[in-house]
């Protein structure tokens, strides 16, 4: 409160509701209105059409929907949709059945490909389910005071701030749209896309560098015209192409190019731009070769631990504010993280038969079940004395020279 407040007469209001005095200006610079700000088009082509770009985004997808999710306390109550929501029944939600129509796995998939392609998510609560919307498809309405004024589906239907479910990716230049991470690989995969269409097209006019016919006298058009008719209808690959050509009248043929067919493979380009596209999405290339290479394991829990955990925390985070319970991602079932596991049960069994925490304790903190009888600490035995009682145990004690005679 400011000075003069106290000579007006004002009083600070403790429910008074603070908000972004920029909020006006952010809303004005991103617009009222904000789409799809990607030509989702072009991501969606390069990922039906290039092997490399469909695999990529396979493999994420499929690696994030495989990791569940562990519900824990209520913590805040924000929504008041979802006030009365009990904790079984987020569990249910995000690990078993998000709605009627769809399984929990192909529910996933779909929110993490509009993730990719599109750089957000879009999830709408009804009270009892969750529904996935297209990303491309949504619309999001500005508010000058607060955050969001409203979302519109397909500029026709409109829902509440508290109806959706929003989770975007990274973005520098909007706070409201997150990038796609296809995004920085789209001139990659358009040169790729380049190179394998060259490759068509090479081998569709017949596999052979453009040739040359030389003739020492001057022919009309309509006899230029009419060979060509005859050397596409002889000589084209769907019909032989293996009868000899007969030459008359000094007609003789050269070769307009001396590049081979290695050269127009592209084999290293492909590889390269291959290896940007992996590298962009945050997959190691390393994975994709397979074989027996010493670095698959540690780059395999690096592409958990840099790439997938932090999407599925992502989604995490805004569910556990959306639904006001503590949300973790549950990875004792992923097999790259399981050396990291072994350490951890290490840590904790060190902890346990020090007695620093009890075995339930250690059993919560890996994902067990308590045992009854495992509540308290343990009491080292590998000590002099006792633990419990100082005055018991330890060295026996001495008996004068003078008693022992």
């Amino acid at each position: 409160m400011a000075w003069y407040d106290r000579l007006l007469g004002r009083t600070p209001q403790a429910d008074e509701e603070k908000l972004n005095p920029a909020q006006y200006v952010i809303s004005r610079e991103e617009g009222m209105t904000i789409d799809s700000r990607e030509v989702v088009t072009n991501y969606r082509n390069a990922y039906e059409t290039l092997e490399i770009v469909n695999r990529a985004v396979n493999m994420i997808v499929d690696d994030v929907a495989e990791i569940p999710f562990k519900v824990g306390e209520q913590i805040l109550g924000i929504n008041n949709i979802i006030k009365n929501i009990r904790k079984s029944r987020v569990d249910i939600l995000l690990n078993k059945e998000p709605n009627p129509f769809q399984d929990v796995s192909s529910f996933k998939r779909n929110l993490i490909i509009d993730l990719l392609i599109d750089g957000n998510i879009f999830i709408y609560f009804d009270g009892a389910h969750l529904y996935h919307l297209p990303a491309d498809k949504m619309t999001i309405y500005s508010d000058t005071d607060t955050y969001v004024e409203k979302y519109s589906f397909n500029n026709s239907i409109d829902y509440s701030p508290k109806e959706i479910l929003h989770i975007k990716e990274n973005s520098f230049n909007s706070i409201y749209r997150g990038v796609p991470r296809l995004k920085p690989a789209y001139r990659t995969m358009q040169l790729l896309g380049s190179m394998r269409n060259f490759q068509d097209n090479f081998f569709r006019n017949g596999a052979i560098p453009g040739l040359v016919l030389k003739s020492p006298n001057t022919l009309s058009e309509k006899i230029k015209e009419r060979m060509l008719q005859a050397w596409v209808a002889r000589y084209n690959p769907q019909s032989g192409g293996r009868r000899p050509l007969f030459l008359d009248g000094g007609l003789e043929v050269d070769n307009l190019t001396n590049i081979s067919f290695k050269e127009l493979d592209f084999q290293e380009g492909i590889k390269s731009n291959e290896k940007i596209i992996l590298e962009a999405m945050g997959i190691p290339p390393i994975l994709m070769d397979g074989g027996n290479n010493a670095n698959i394991r540690p780059n395999h829990r690096l592409y958990y631990l840099e790439t997938v955990l932090p999407i599925v925390r992502k989604i995490g985070y805004a569910v556990e504010r959306y639904f006001g319970f503590t949300i973790t991602e549950d990875v004792t079932g992923i097999p790259a993280l399981q050396p990291e596991l072994r350490d951890q049960a290490a840590y904790y069994a060190t902890l346990v038969n020090t007695g620093i925490i009890s075995p339930n304790e250690a059993r919560i903190a890996l994902g067990k079940e308590p045992i009854n009888g495992f509540d308290e600490p343990r009491v080292p035995a590998n000590i002099a004395g006792s633990a419990a009682n100082p005055v018991e145990g330890g060295r026996p004690e001495q008996t004068p020279p003078s008693e022992e005679n």
